[in-house]
């Protein structure tokens, strides 16, 4: 079974239009979409394609530390 990383994606309308998604647990890693659709979208390709050059590169992923009460 494969282990499975949550991270948080902050989505922030952007002032020309469209959608800013910053991930805090990794600093300078961003990406953008017209809709909040696309967005998502885009900031799921991005994430994902972040951390499998880090696994290629033997990097540690980043730590976000889980949410609870």
């Amino acid at each position: 079974m494969a282990n499975e990383f949550r991270y948080t994606a902050v989505f922030e309308p952007a002032e020309e239009g469209g959608y800013i998604v910053t991930f805090p647990a990794i600093p300078g890693l961003a990406t953008q979409g017209e809709t909040m659709d696309e967005a998502r979208a885009m900031a799921a390709d991005c994430l994902r394609a972040y951390l499998e050059s880090l696994r290629k590169d033997g990097e540690p992923l980043p730590y976000e530390a889980p949410e609870g009460p």
